[in-house]
């Protein structure tokens, strides 16, 4: 610690010390300023509010917080390779819950997956694969309600036993489905 004491010195050691803690005050209270910012945004981020459009946000399908092991990877061209959804970490026989309210519009297998599609609107169409119905599960044109339980992960299809896959296409083409979950980032004024 710096003395003010007289001694030969002193001041210009006080004019130092000054010059020097001046910029670090400025450089620790913009840190502190970048890191409320960045806390803001991703709370902000993870809030499940309405949008300015008055849509609600979709609910996690699976019961924990919602957690992507396979990102969206849209195609260059329609018919080239990619990957038209996101996985979520699941096991077989995981429940699954609907993340909006809709009509079952399929109900089946395709391929070697059990898959369940839920009409949002008009345009929105979410699918989940690979899910299957236990006893007397949903058919098509059954109405769901947003968070009730719609089926269980089952194996098969591109995550053998350890995700459930979730699409989402408006008018026929394949969006990401993170939109739905998240707002998109806001920064708060002071």
């Amino acid at each position: 610690m710096w003395s003010l004491a007289r001694r030969p010195g002193a001041a210009t050691q006080t004019g130092a010390m000054i010059s020097v803690l001046l910029p670090a005050k400025r450089f620790i209270r913009s840190a502190q300023r970048a890191l409320a910012a960045a806390v803001t945004l991703v709370l902000t981020a993870a809030l499940p509010a309405a949008s300015a459009g008055g849509r609600e946000y979709w609910l996690p399908p699976l019961e924990s917080p919602l957690q992507v092991s396979g990102e969206y990877r849209p195609p260059p061209t329609p018919y080239a390779s990619g990957h038209r959804g996101i996985d979520l970490p699941a096991a077989p026989g995981d429940g699954a819950r609907a993340p909006v309210a809709g009509t079952v519009s399929f109900v089946g297998r395709v391929a070697d997956r059990h898959v369940l599609s839920i009409r949002v609107d008009s345009r929105t169409v979410v699918s989940f694969e690979p899910l299957e119905q236990a006893g007397n599960g949903l058919a098509e044109g059954d109405a769901v309600a947003r968070g009730q339980a719609i089926g269980q992960v089952a194996g098969g299809g591109h995550c053998l036993a350890e995700c459930l896959h979730l699409g989402v296409r408006v008018d026929d083409a394949y969006v990401n489905p993170l939109q739905y979950f998240y707002s998109r980032p806001v920064l708060l004024p002071w």
